[in-house]
C-alpha cells in the first residue's frame, strides 16, 4: 500500500488525538442502495470454520536494518514453501532504497510447543521485468508496487502482485501503470502473467481502480488463483467512512490464467472516525489466504488519523455470492450478493499499538495437529512503525 499521505499525517495526528472529538460522515444515496447487500454479508456461516486457539509469540526486525546491500522494510507479503520451510517476504519499496525485491528467510516455530522464537533472513532477490531488467523507480513508467507474494506449491514458482498506479489530484505527474499478477521463479526471473480483467484496467480519468486501491492480496489453490483489491473502483462507490463500508472486488482465475469469476468483498465501515473529523483515513483488504477453493481468510486493516491502526481477521465464503465479472458498476443497477464473512479475530486486541498488518500466511503444522498462522506488518520504513510478525495456533484450517 502506498503510504505518502499517511506518513505525512502521523505526527499531526498524535498531537491532535487527545483534544479533538470524532464526528461521523453522512451516508450517500448510493451507500444506502448498497446497505441491503452489505447486510447480506453478515448471513450465518458455519461455526466450525477457522478459529484461533492461542497466541504463539511476536518477533520484530530492526527498522531499516541492512542486509546484503539492501535496506529491509516495507514487508507487504509473506509465504512459505512447505517442502523446504523457506519463507518469502516481499518489500513494497519502489526503489526509494533498492529495486523491487523479495527476501528469503526462516521463521523459528517450535513444532512441539509452537513457541515462536526468531526471524532470520537468508537471501534477497531482485524482481525482473520480462526483458530481464529491474523495475524502474517510483514515478517512472513501468515502476512496480509489489504488495503480495505467494509460493505456489503446485508449480514450484512464485506469484506476486503489483498494485498499479495512476495520476490523481495529489499526484498528477504519476504515469498510468496497470495492476497485474505475475509469475517469477525463485531467482526473480519473469515467467508470465495472468490476464487482467477489463474492469481492473487503470486509467487517467475517474474510472477503474483508484490509486492505492489495486491488487493488495493474493492466494492460490490447486485449481484457482485469487486476488483482491484493497478498495472500491470509482464506479463501485466511495472508500469506507465511519458510517458506511465499501465494496472491494475479488477476482478468481483458473490455473491457465484466465478470469473465471469476480465477487464483492464488503469492507467494514471505519472502526472510528478520524480526529479531527476532516482527517485522513485509509481502509481496506490488505491480504487474503486460501482455506480451500471457496473459503479464504481476509485481513482487513484501517489507518485513521488521530486513532492509529485497527485490524480484523475474517473468514469469507464465495459460495452463493454474485459473479460480477461483467458488471462495470456496483453502485448502480441490479442488487448483488456479496461474499459472506465471519469474524475470526479482532487483531486490535492482540498487541498494542496495532501495526500496519499486511501479510498473512500458513506456517508449519504442529505435532498436536494445530495449524500455525503468521501475520506480518509493513513498517513503511518509518521509525514510528515496526516490522512485526505475529504467530498464532489455529484449528479448522
Amino acid at each position: 500500500m502506498a503510504n505518502s499521505r499517511r506518513i505525512a499525517a502521523i505526527t499531526a495526528a498524535i498531537a491532535t488525538a487527545v483534544s479533538l472529538g470524532a464526528v461521523g460522515a453522512q451516508a450517500s444515496t448510493a451507500d444506502a442502495r448498497r446497505s441491503t447487500a452489505d447486510a447480506r454479508s453478515e448471513t450465518a456461516m458455519p461455526t466450525r470454520g477457522v478459529r484461533i486457539t492461542r497466541f504463539l509469540g511476536e518477533q520484530r526486525l530492526p527498522n531499516k536494518m541492512r542486509f546484503r546491500g539492501t535496506t529491509v522494510g516495507g514487508i507487504s507479503g509473506i509465504d512459505r514453501d512447505p517442502r523446504t520451510g523457506t519463507w518469502y517476504l516481499i518489500s513494497d519499496d519502489r526503489w526509494r532504497y533498492n529495486p523491487a525485491r523479495f527476501y528469503t528467510g526462516r521463521l523459528d516455530i517450535n513444532p512441539v510447543t509452537g513457541a515462536f522464537t526468531g526471524v532470520n533472513l537468508t537471501g534477497v532477490t531482485t524482481l525482473r521485468r520480462p526483458d530481464g531488467t529491474p523495475y524502474p523507480a517510483y514515478g517512472r513508467a513501468g515502476s512496480a508496487d509489489p504488495e503480495t507474494i505467494r509460493y505456489d506449491r503446485w508449480s514450484n514458482r512464485l506469484l506476486w502482485g503489483h498494485e498499479g498506479d495512476r495520476p490523481d489530484a495529489t499526484h498528477p505527474e504519476i504515469p498510468v501503470s496497470d495492476l497485474f499478477v505475475r509469475w517469477t521463479n525463485t531467482r526473480g526471473r519473469h515467467l508470465g502473467e495472468l490476464t487482467t480483467p477489463r474492469n481492473m484496467k487503470m486509467t487517467s480519468t475517474d474510472s477503474g481502480p483508484r490509486r492505492n486501491f489495486g491488487f493488495e492480496g493474493l492466494t492460490s489453490t490447486e485449481r484457482t488463483i485469487t486476488a483482491v483489491t484493497e478498495g472500491p473502483r470509482y464506479e463501485d462507490g466511495e472508500p469506507p467512512t465511519a458510517t458506511k463500508g465499501a465494496p472491494a472486488r475479488i477476482t478468481v482465475w483458473s490455473r491457465d490464467g484466465r478470469p473465471r469469476g469476480q465477487y464483492v468483498y464488503p469492507i467494514d465501515p471505519l472502526p472510528a472516525a478520524p480526529i479531527p473529523p476532516t482527517g485522513q483515513s485509509d481502509s481496506g483488504v490488505s491480504e487474503i489466504l486460501a482455506i480451500d477453493d471457496n473459503r479464504y481468510l481476509a485481513l482487513e486493516r484501517s489507518w485513521i488519523e488521530g486513532v492509529n491502526y485497527k485490524a480484523k481477521l475474517y473468514e469469507i465464503d464465495l459460495r452463493g455470492a454474485t459473479n460480477v465479472l461483467n458488471r462495470d458498476s456496483l453502485s448502480t443497477g441490479r442488487p448483488y450478493r456479496p461474499v459472506s464473512k465471519r469474524l475470526v479475530s479482532d487483531l486490535s486486541t492482540v498487541r498494542t499499538p496495532v501495526q500496519n498488518l499486511e501479510s498473512l500466511a500458513w506456517g508449519p503444522r504442529l505435532r498436536n495437529g494445530e495449524c500455525t498462522l503468521v501475520i506480518g506488518s509493513d513498517d513503511n520504513f518509518s521509525e514510528q512503525e515496526v516490522t512485526q510478525f505475529l504467530a498464532f495456533a489455529a484449528r479448522g484450517c
